[in-house]
């Protein structure tokens, strides 16, 4: 069942995913990506917590699981940044500068990250200054500390349209923050991703694979919707891109989907398995 051994594109990028989407279990996430020959993981969540959840302790035992299987942590795939920009700030950022200890210890430079949740009816630039003020002491830390902050593009934050992420990039882009392109998540705000790649290629360092329709915001596997997911990631070999490409399927319900998403969606397929295949093998027919 092994993958992406016969690319035509983005030889050099290397495939890594969101297992938690398998299943709750590391030993179960970890069984999969093996046999479909993916040696990196965004480890979001595994063995019943999340991430930014794990003691010191506890992400140096699992460092050393992955390391056993010969897997590698491409990113910690955090929540930081996914708290509503009215709450008090300082509990937050002690939970950051934890998950930054973390990210060393799994030895990985990467961690997702967000630009908090605007209050529904609001005007995203009424809390502009906020954001930024947080989002300057994050990469501040993040610099000293020798790791990178990959702002992602989520539903609902102040940098969900790619006008507002660039404004993020343009500020703080450098070796303590960069963009992680994530096309279902344009496509379900309502933005072109053509139009958001075109602003935002300069600072990509990290893709998502993931893709939706427009018409309703369901996720589909790449290509299938409206992301216009080919083009761009033919367009991304053109340029030289050598990042990460992360699986995150959301094709089922998989654990903790209601605490990642606002409104989360049943999608109706319970079989994380199946679905995670289902996502890797769209992908290996793009590349």
């Amino acid at each position: 069942m092994e993958l992406f051994q016969n690319r035509k594109i983005l030889k050099n990028c290397r495939i890594s995913g969101f297992a938690d989407e398998i299943d709750a279990s590391v030993d179960k996430q970890l069984s999969l990506l093996s046999q479909l020959g993916i040696k990196w993981i965004e480890f979001r969540s595994g063995d019943g917590k999340g991430v930014a959840d794990y003691s010191c302790r506890e992400a140096e035992k699992l460092y050393d699981r992955l390391a056993a299987q010969g897997t590698g942590v491409s990113a910690v795939g955090s929540p930081i940044g996914k708290i509503e920009i009215t709450e008090d700030f300082e509990p937050h950022y002690e939970k950051f500068c934890h998950v930054a200890e973390l990210a060393k210890i799994l030895q990985t430079p990467y961690i997702r990250m967000f630009s908090f949740f605007i209050p529904k009816g609001q005007e995203p630039e009424k809390y502009r200054d906020e954001v930024f003020s947080r989002t300057a002491r994050m990469v501040e830390y993040a610099q000293k500390q020798g790791l990178m902050l990959l702002h992602e593009n989520e539903k609902d934050i102040y940098g969900d349209v790619a006008p507002r992420c660039l404004e993020l990039m343009r500020e703080f882009a450098g070796d303590a923050y960069r963009c992680t392109f994530d096309f279902a998540n344009f496509v379900q705000c309502g933005q072109d991703t053509l139009e958001a790649y075109e602003l935002l290629r300069p600072y990509i360092s990290y893709v998502h694979i993931k893709d939706a329709l427009a018409a309703d915001g369901q996720v589909v596997p790449a290509g299938e919707g409206d992301g216009h997911v080919r083009q761009i990631l033919t367009d991304l070999d053109g340029q030289g891109f050598d990042g990460f490409l992360s699986l995150e399927p959301h094709l089922t319900d998989f654990a903790g989907l209601a605490a990642l998403e606002k409104n989360a969606a049943l999608r109706g397929r319970t079989d994380g398995e199946r679905a995670f295949i289902t996502a890797a093998r769209a992908l290996d027919e793009l590349l």
